[in-house]
């Protein structure tokens, strides 16, 4: 339970010096520890509402585990769920949509929407969600507007935007909340600056992201009217209702429940409907080659354009230049392909490595090294 108390000004005869001036309210938040409750203890609640949005510091696994768990609360509990995720652009929604279904395998997900390339956060964080939205056929939704257009705008502006680039951004943003122009100007400051830096521009991206997300989870609902749809997004996008809450609401005349992690935030009861204290929860290290990639040269495989200190890659005899070809037998055309090999290894573990390599005559030749991962 959380309780807003006043205390009282304190006069001069209360033990004040002569002059000092009173104190003023200070708005002290209480929270009754004896009343602190479990993250089950929410989920009736959150089951009453059409849209859960749960925010997340998106390398933080016990965050996840959260979203899950709420997920599979509201799953118990009836529900008839969605889940929309910023982590994939709306472009792919056929591969979600194929994953899903079962048309499409993990690795076949991953590839498809350049999960690598345009989120790169350890895919690990949201496997357990993604298992189980396909094991349950629970419908999972691209949020995000595409990289290219956010991108475009960053560079050149709105206005660079060609008419069809134009027909896919939200016809409606609101320009107007000064508490959301003031949290974008902070962020702002706080990056590194180069001569071409513009706040508008930085601002338009912002606007496109939390208007485009919220546009596309408004329409979702509009659209499968006994849905109910569990956003997952950056906190950033979900604290204090300014950037999809309360763009969602404008769109769908109802506000969503929101729940964010209060790690790292100063307690504050406008954070959010919900807030998640969670204890840390970490993955097992992931084994890695130790070598530096090209991605793009041209020719078979991956090239090797340099070592990490203490490269295990190099100790096997890998050398600058070579070019990688398989991993463990599977073959490696991309980045994505690498990171997928890799994926459930661990320090320690050796894994054969083929390479191929311009002989000193003309030509190639393959070669196959056992590399212990670092």
């Amino acid at each position: 339970m959380l309780t807003l108390v006043t205390a009282p000004a304190l006069a001069a005869d209360d033990g004040m010096l002569p002059g000092q001036d009173a104190i003023t309210d200070t708005q002290t938040a209480v929270v009754d520890t004896a009343a602190v409750g479990s993250l089950d203890g929410i989920l009736d609640r959150l089951a009453q509402a059409r849209v859960v949005i749960v925010g997340e510091a998106h390398d933080r696994y016990e965050d996840h585990l959260n979203q899950l768990a709420i997920i599979r609360g509201l799953h118990d509990r009836g529900k008839d769920l969605a889940i929309g995720m910023e982590f994939f652009q709306q472009p792919f929604q056929p591969q979600l949509d194929a994953f899903v279904g079962g048309e499409l395998d993990e690795a076949g997900l991953l590839r498809g929407t350049e999960y690598f390339e345009r989120w790169r956060y350890d895919y690990r964080l949201y496997r357990p969600i993604l298992r189980f939205a396909r094991e349950h056929s629970i419908p999972i939704v691209a949020l995000n507007i595409e990289r290219e257009i956010t991108d475009k705008v960053g560079d050149a502006g709105i206005g660079s935007l060609s008419p069809d680039e134009q027909a896919r951004i939200p016809a409606d943003m609101d320009r107007d909340d000064v508490a959301y122009r003031d949290y974008v100007k902070r962020v702002f400051d706080m990056h590194p600056k180069t001569g071409d830096s513009d706040f508008q521009r930085f601002l338009d991206v912002q606007l496109l992201w939390d208007e485009g997300m919220a546009e596309r989870a408004a329409a979702y609902l509009q659209d499968h009217p006994d849905k109910t749809l569990v956003v997952l997004a950056g906190a950033g996008h979900v604290e204090y209702r300014r950037g999809i809450p309360s763009r969602l609401e404008r769109r769908l005349g109802q506000p969503g429940v929101t729940v964010v992690s209060g790690r790292m935030r100063p307690f504050d009861t406008e954070l959010a409907d919900f807030i998640l204290y969670p204890k840390p929860v970490e993955l097992p290290e992931t084994g890695m080659l130790g070598v530096m990639l090209d991605p793009k040269s041209k020719g078979k495989g991956l090239g090797v354009q340099g070592f990490a200190d203490g490269s295990g890659a190099k100790s096997a005899g890998i050398e600058k230049g070579d070019r990688i070809v398989r991993i463990d037998g599977e073959p490696i055309e991309s980045y994505a392909d690498i990171r997928i090999a890799l994926m459930d290894s661990r320090p320690g573990e050796t894994l054969p490595v083929e390479i191929e390599r311009s002989s000193v005559l003309g030509g190639h030749k393959l070669l196959l090294f056992d590399v212990e991962l670092h």
